[in-house]
């Protein structure tokens, strides 16, 4: 059996440590949680109730010094059951996709909570369980320029979109869209260095990563590499296009994704989550991790 097909069939713990981000973050899980609702798109589920399985796995942000035996300090299981309860509570669903969004949904308002992996199973529609499975990945908050609440375009360029010869028109078009646009690239097409020690390889994939965004960057006058949050947040207030060079935020976050330090379009989607983009552009038939709640769309679109 391949990985993938073992963890599609796995439960969601396991599912959330294969896919967990290079600082490994706390979880918190409630397995095999039974309650009985109305659910269901059918006539024959329609006025009684059935037995729904929930398995939650929760990947939280580790506490910021000792936790003192306090609860404050940590995420309740309560929040989890709690979540259940109250989207059971707002109204009859027919579909377990719609509540399985709405579980993750409250979940992920928790301050701590960055990841949920949810897992609802009918017990009752015959000889076996029936499901559904998501992950959602909580947005972070969104920039704030002048007191307004900004959501960015995040756009992933390929090599061969970085090369193309209408690059130039292509910004054009982003720019006509009225929002801030962070370019963002992948490796470049030149050999670098390999090491066998894992986290000098990582800083290395970034560095070269930036090299990239250089190279993007000279493409067009208009565009500006940064590097930081502050360096982001000025450039939106010039009205600057911003090409971002990765390698001092990735390190400097607490769930960096420095595992995926090769891979361009995760880089991205990172970035589009902690910026709380509106929307997360890439070029035809690149792939992302599953479970991102920012909307993806085609480039140039």
């Amino acid at each position: 059996m391949s990985t993938d097909i073992h963890l599609a069939f796995a439960h969601p713990e396991e599912r959330a440590e294969a896919t967990a981000s290079a600082d490994p973050r706390d979880r918190i899980a409630l397995r095999d949680y039974l309650v009985e609702a109305e659910i269901g798109a059918f006539q024959t589920e329609r006025g009684h109730s059935q037995r729904l399985m929930f398995n939650v796995v929760v990947e939280v942000r580790p506490p910021q010094g000792p936790i003192d035996d306090d609860v404050d300090r940590i995420m309740s299981y309560d929040t989890i059951t709690e979540a259940i309860t109250d989207a059971l509570a707002a109204g009859r669903l027919n579909l377990l996709e719609t509540l399985a969004e709405s579980v993750a949904e409250r979940i992920l308002t928790h301050p701590r909570a960055m990841r949920a992996f949810v897992r609802i199973e009918k017990l009752d529609r015959g000889p076996f369980k029936l499901g559904v499975e998501i992950a959602r990945t909580r947005a972070a908050t969104p920039l704030q320029v002048e007191g307004n609440a900004t959501h960015p375009l995040v756009v992933y360029m390929d090599n061969a979109a970085i090369a193309a010869p209408d690059f130039s028109d292509r910004i054009d078009r982003l720019e006509a869209r009225d929002a801030p646009i962070i370019l963002c690239a992948g490796l470049p097409d030149l050999p670098r260095p390999e090491v066998a020690v894992r986290a000098v390889q990582q800083r290395i994939d970034l560095l070269s990563v930036g090299l990239n965004a250089w190279a993007l960057a000279a493409r067009d006058r208009r565009c500006l590499v940064v590097e930081s949050r502050t360096e982001i947040d000025w450039a939106i207030r010039q009205g600057r296009t911003i090409v971002w060079a990765p390698s001092k935020l990735v390190l400097d976050a607490p769930d960096g994704p420095v595992n995926h330090a090769h891979n361009g379009p995760a880089l991205a989607l990172w970035l589009a989550e902690t910026l709380a983009a509106s929307a997360l552009l890439l070029p035809w038939g690149v792939t992302l991790p599953a479970g991102t709640r920012i909307p993806l769309e085609t480039f140039p679109g």
